[in-house]
Order: structure tokens, then C-alpha cells, then sequence
């Protein structure tokens, strides 16, 4: 998240010694807090609590959310298996950023972060009462036993990242750790990769033998304010609100972690669990089909007004939702394949006729936000980009970015359809006789669709009825959540069984300030890894995230952005899907939240709160379970 020098609420202190030592001795920076680029944080060091909470919620009663398919795990932090719903939820991290601001950290473990200027190291000083769930001290040697667990078995990427800034971890006493960092390292994201390492109790994992890197039911202890409570494999998940909680009291945490207890209900599918809400089995949905919002709250529960149901507005950058193309397949090795692919979608139509006209096209990685560039690359951009100019896909340099493409009324359109045919024909894959397309070798192009979800059939079914108009043997392949799983990761027994696919559908979130996390998502560095999941391995995105990493100032990572984001968009591995720009949200009327909602989350089990008098009201009128 985000960088800082002087700002509200910073100290500077320099050593008390002679002038010639003064001068020797560069000024080390005390704060609580770090933005990234060294704009004063928003909360100076004293403030009570964070603008968007309501500091006199009630703490009590239960949310309750449903989710769909299956879990082995209760480790987030491996690819293997499949880990159960808010099982990072016991972890707490140094420093944590707020949902009204951009790009700012705060100190939450820690109570002080020192370092110099040049960023070259940071100290942490952390909260002498901070401790685990089970009672037991955190301290600065769990810090770093987690660090050199995510470097030796956390996520490869991940591993990448932490390789190429920490040079090494010194515990300076029990509650004060140093990170030095690597001179070659971008300084601007130094102290917020180290600060947003989650902390766990090393003597946990002595004691238990387990590993990073395992899939395993028994959950890790944290230091959060929330607890494992209860489990039904497959069936729901319940976490209680730790009353001996170590951080209920600080400013950052005033108003948050309300409810006593949060349930995770498991549905076989998205229609069973509408179906589960109207029947009162959980209490809160963010709906996420634009069919069921439009056609599927004619219930009871909302006409007597037990069920609310709102649209709250938000200022996110879209999440990326797209169709995904596996690059490692040889036959997503051609651009003008995957164009082809991509014209054969027609959002507009599906907009209309599925969604009900509640949905914008994504055209940009940072879709609703100033970062989207727009128009022919500006000098700013071009500095960046010429030097790739050998590396670039064509049009990067001299046409606009490239936009999903526009399609008719009728699910077919045909303009479209000439088009993709054409670039198909270019490419080497002829129709036959059966109308099918083949390459010279007389394979045929076929592309399977994987999906978990079967909401997804009536989205993805006419995209599959335009390709095979084209000639492309496209297929719909439904499989239970275990399986989809298994086939979209790598699998480090079997590598032909790794990334077994052809198309899904994926998201990639990015950020007002992105940085290293950029690697995992779209750098060579995270091609083996689960979320970097069509396999792109480009030197010319890998140099641009290096350009956004390294930028010095909010203008410099603009452009470096915008650069970015014009090649992403060039390579066509996606065929980008839909947003909207607010939350469409149903629940029982026994929540309360903030009025305004920060800009940047939801934060239903965060900052939300239960009334129970209007939950005793529900309950003596039959409207829940």
C-alpha cells in the first residue's frame, strides 16, 4: 500500500551527537503510519477512531453468508487443496490500510515503524501486549520465523517477491525486528511488503510440525480478532469474535469486528443458496447475478419487509472479470486466435438480454478509474514504451488501447463474425466440409469452457453457439468445485496435470497503487503460480511493472500504468466481462452500517453492526431459521 516521509503525526529524530556526526548519520523517520509516496497520511497518530465506523457499535448477534462448492483446507496460504472461507481471518499483519484512503498503512501490530529516508531498512517496534488467540506473546522472533516460512514454502511468486527485496531479518529484542532490504529492491513498496506479512506463532508451528505449504484442517493460530469456532465439512463454517481479543481497544480496530459470530453456509450451487436465503438459512448475500436481482426477489421475506434489499454505490476499480485464454495451450500461442475468440463474445447483447441492462464492459485492467488510459499514448507513455518497441504487440505505439469489441442486437452478429473468420483463415485454421476448422496437421480447433458454476451455462452457452458458428468446436465442461480446482493449479506431482484447461473465467484485481503484486498476476515470475493463471510470460510486461514498482511519484506510476495497461490489453489472453459500479446487496433487516460508506469497501463484517431488536422482531415473526 503506500510510502511515507514527513507528514501529520510523523516524528524525525537524527542521533544527539556532533555536527560531523550529524552529517554522518542519515535522519531516521518515526511514525504510525506510511503512504507511498510520502503525502501525509490521512489519521495523524492520536486519533481515536477511523471516520467511517461508528465507535459506539453494539458488539453481539450473527451474520451469516453462504458461498457455493467445497472445502479440504483450512490453510489460505497454499495452492493445495481448496481452503475454507475466510480461513485467513485469524491472521493479523504489522500494518493495515483503511477503506477512506489510498495507498496509506497503519501500524496495528507494530505501535512505531523507523527508518532512513533512502528506505534501506525499517524497524519495527511492536506492541509489547499484542498476543496470539491462545494467550501466548507475540513477538518479534514469531515474526520472523512467519517471514522465513512465506520465503522457503509460501506461494512461488510470492517467494520471488520477498527474494528480491529482504536481504535479511534481525530480531532486535522481543518486540522490535528489523527488515534490511536489498539495495537493487524498488524503495518505494520496501516497508509495506514487509508490513503486510501475516504473523503466526512460531511455537504452534514447532509444536505441530505443520508446513507453509500443506493442506491440512487444522487451522494455524493468528492473533485476529476472530476464532474458529466450528466446522461441518462442506456444510458451513462458524467463527466466534475472541472476547480476550488483544487490539479491541486501539484506535484502528474502534468500531470494527462487531459481531459475535460470522457463519459461512455452503450451498451445492448459486441457486441453492437464493434458495437458502429466502428460506432464512443465512442473513446476508451480496448478489452477484444481475437475472437474480432483476426476477428472483418476489419472495415473502421481501414483501413483508423482512429482506432489504439496496444498491450501494462504490468507488473500486472494476476486478478484472474476464474469460481467460490458457497461453500455455499451443493453439492460444497466435494473437489473431485469440481476437478471433474474444469477437465471437457479444456483450451487448447478453447485457440486454441476460442482465437486464445492469452491467458496464470492462475494457481496462483499471476499468472505473482514472488509471484506464485513453487516446493515442501520450510522450510520457512512449518514453516508456519505445524503448519495447521490438517486444510490443502491434498498435501499442500508434493506436488507441484496445476495447472490447462492440457487437449488434442479435446474439450472432455478423460483422463480427466476417472478422474472426478472416483473422482465422490468417492464422492457418480452414474450414472443412463438416464446417469445422482445422490447422495444416488437420487438428481440429477445439475449445473447452471449464466452469464450477452453473449460473454461468446461459452466459457462457451462446458464446459457445458464436464460436461454433465460426467453426471452432467449442465445448461447455461442468465440474464439481474439487476438480475445477485441481485442474486450473499447478500440480507439482504431475505436470501434465498442471493448468488443465483452455478457457475460464478469472479475475485480476489491481489497485489505485499497484505494485509488486503486479508480478504475481501478469509477471514471468508467477507463471507457475494459481493466480497468474493464463501463463503470460512477457519481457515487456515484466519491464513495465518494474517501471510502475520503481515510480517516484503518483504521475510517473500514472503513466507507467497506462503504459501497462495498453500492452495487457494488446496481448488479448482475456476476454473481459462485465462490472457495476455498486454493491447489490440483500439481507435481513437486522443490520446497520455507516452512513456514507467509505469509498472503498462493503465491509459488512467489519463495520457493520446487528440491532437486536429488530432481529427479536424477525424471529417472533417466523422469518428466521
Amino acid at each position: 500500500m503506500a510510502a511515507s516521509r514527513l507528514g501529520l503525526g510523523l516524528a524525525l529524530s537524527v542521533a544527539l551527537a556532533s555536527p560531523l556526526a550529524l552529517r554522518a548519520e542519515e535522519a531516521i523517520i518515526t511514525s504510525h503510519a506510511i503512504t507511498t509516496f510520502g503525502d501525509a497520511p490521512k489519521y495523524p497518530a492520536d486519533f481515536k477512531y477511523l471516520d467511517y465506523v461508528n465507535p459506539d457499535a453494539p458488539k453481539g448477534g450473527e451474520i451469516s453468508e453462504a458461498t457455493f462448492g467445497t472445502f479440504d483446507s483450512f490453510n489460505p496460504y497454499t495452492q493445495k487443496g481448496r481452503a475454507a472461507a475466510l480461513s485467513n481471518s485469524a491472521y493479523e499483519e504489522m500494518m493495515v490500510g483503511t477503506a477512506d484512503e489510498i495507498g496509506a498503512m497503519y501500524c496495528l501490530i507494530c505501535e512505531t515503524i523507523e527508518y532512513p529516508e533512502d528506505k534501506s531498512w525499517v524497524i519495527f517496534n511492536m506492541r509489547p501486549e499484542a498476543r496470539f488467540s491462545d494467550g501466548s506473546p507475540l513477538t518479534a522472533a514469531d515474526v520472523e520465523y512467519t517471514y522465513a516460512l512465506f520465503r522457503d514454502e509460501g506461494l512461488i511468486s510470492f517467494r520471488t517477491v520477498l527474494a528480491e527485496y529482504v536481504d535479511s531479518v534481525e530480531v532486535l529484542g522481543e518486540h522490535r525486528i528489523k527488515y534490511m532490504f536489498k539495495p537493487e529492491s524498488a524503495a518505494r513498496e520496501r516497508i509495506q511488503i514487509a508490513g503486510g506479512l501475516p504473523v503466526m506463532s512460531k511455537a504452534w508451528f514447532e509444536r505441530t510440525g505443520a508446513k507453509l505449504d500443506e493442506s491440512r484442517m487444522e487451522p494455524g493460530i493468528g492473533s485476529g480478532p476472530y476464532v474458529l469456532e466450528s466446522y461441518d465439512v462442506n456444510q458451513r463454517v462458524v467463527y466466534k469474535r475472541n472476547p480476550d481479543y488483544w487490539g479491541k481497544d486501539l484506535p484502528i480496530n474502534i468500531g470494527q469486528n462487531n459481531f459475535d459470530r460470522i457463519r459461512i453456509e455452503y450451498f451445492g450451487d448459486a441457486t441453492a443458496a437464493l434458495e437458502g436465503l429466502k428460506a432464512g438459512a443465512y442473513t446476508f448475500r451480496n448478489e452477484n447475478s444481475s437475472k437474480n436481482w432483476a426476477t428472483s426477489y418476489n419472495f415473502p421475506a421481501v414483501d413483508r419487509g423482512w429482506l432489504v434489499k439496496r444498491e450501494l454505490k462504490h468507488g473500486n476499480i472494476a476486478t478484472g472479470q474476464s474469460f481467460v485464454m490458457n497461453l500455455r495451450r499451443e493453439k492460444f500461442q497466435d494473437p489473431r486466435v485469440r481476437e478471433a475468440i474474444g469477437l465471437m463474445f457479444n456483450f451487448e447483447w447478453s447485457n440486454e438480454s441476460l442482465f437486464y441492462g445492469l452491467y458496464k464492459r470492462i475494457n481496462s485492467f483499471w476499468e472505473n478509474s482514472e488509471l484506464a488510459p485513453e487516446g493515442l499514448p501520450s510522450p510520457e507513455e512512449l518514453a516508456l514504451l519505445e524503448p519495447l518497441r521490438d517486444q510490443l504487440p502491434a498498435g501499442v505505439l500508434d493506436q488507441e488501447p484496445v476495447m472490447a469489441p462492440v457487437s449488434g442486437n442479435r446474439q450472432l452478429d455478423r460483422k463480427n463474425l466476417r472478422k474472426a473468420a478472416a483473422l482465422l483463415e490468417e492464422a492457418g485454421w480452414i474450414v472443412g466440409d463438416d464446417g469445422m476448422r482445422r490447422n495444416a496437421r488437420g487438428e481440429k480447433l477445439s475449445i473447452e469452457f471449464l466452469e464450477d458454476d452453473p449460473a454461468f451455462d446461459r452466459v457462457v452457452n451462446p458464446f459457445i453457439e458464436n464460436l461454433r458458428a465460426l467453426g471452432v468446436d467449442a465445448s461447455l465442461s461442468r465440474v464439481d468445485p474439487a476438480q475445477y480446482t485441481k485442474r486450473v493449479r499447478s500440480d507439482s506431482v504431475n505436470a501434465a496435470a498442471s493448468f488443465d484447461f483452455d478457457i475460464i473465467t478469472d479475475q485480476f484485481p489491481t489497485g489505485y497503487e499497484p505494485g509488486a503484486g503486479l508480478k504475481q498476476y501478469f509477471g514471468s515470475a508467477g507463471l507457475t503460480d494459481v493466480f497468474n493463471t493464463m501463463g503470460l510470460g512477457d519481457p515487456a510486461v515484466d519491464a513495465l511493472i518494474e517501471k510502475v514498482i520503481t515510480a517516484q511519484s503518483k504521475e510517473e506510476m500514472h503513466v507507467a500504468v497506462k503504459a501497462l495497461d495498453r500492452v495487457l490489453r494488446a496481448i488479448r489472453f482475456w476476454v473481459p466481462q462485465w462490472f457495476k459500479d455498486s454493491h447489490t446487496v440483500a439481507y435481513y433487516d437486522m443490520y446497520e452500517h455507516p452512513d456514507p460508506l467509505p469509498p472503498y469497501a462493503l465491509g459488512e463484517l467489519s463495520f457493520w453492526w446487528y440491532n437486536a431488536d429488530k432481529a427479536a422482531a424477525l424471529r417472533a415473526a417466523g422469518a428466521l431459521n
